[in-house]
């Protein structure tokens, strides 16, 4: 698998990286989510993980030919939207070694893919009474 450097948001240290692949999937780096409190709140099966990454990072969906990056609907893969103002995101957590090498990832974060379809459609007007979960 091939990625495309979309953009990341950083503070020394921190690296919460957005990226497109050649499998019309994105490719979202994050922190590694260890809060009990977080993890109770969803059941994750195996093979999924879940991270955190600041909103900010869908920004550089514009990079991808979007109009926009801003979400405006908190659906999966969005779990949980943090007082903090950062996203807990929940899918398929990345094993592919290709991938994995175009990539800089410390030892706190991982990354999961997901369909760009589930990425595009948060960025839709929300028609619905739905609000975002809160940490």
């Amino acid at each position: 698998m091939q990625l495309r450097f979309l953009g990341k948001n950083s503070t020394p240290g921190d690296s919460p990286t957005l990226y497109a692949s050649d499998q019309d999937t994105y490719v979202i780096q994050g922190w590694k989510v260890y809060a009990n409190e977080l993890l109770m709140r969803l059941d994750v099966p195996d093979g999924q993980t879940v991270i955190e990454v600041p909103t900010e990072l869908f920004e550089h969906l514009t990079k991808d030919g979007l109009p926009t990056g801003e979400i405006k609907k908190y659906n999966d893969p969005i779990k949980i939207v943090t007082e903090q103002g950062t996203c807990v995101l929940q899918g398929p957590e990345m094993h592919d070694a290709e991938a994995l090498s175009q990539m800089r990832m410390p030892d706190y974060e991982t990354c999961i893919e997901v369909p760009k379809s589930s990425i595009t459609a948060l960025l839709e007007e929300d028609s619905g009474p739905d609000q975002p979960r809160t940490a």
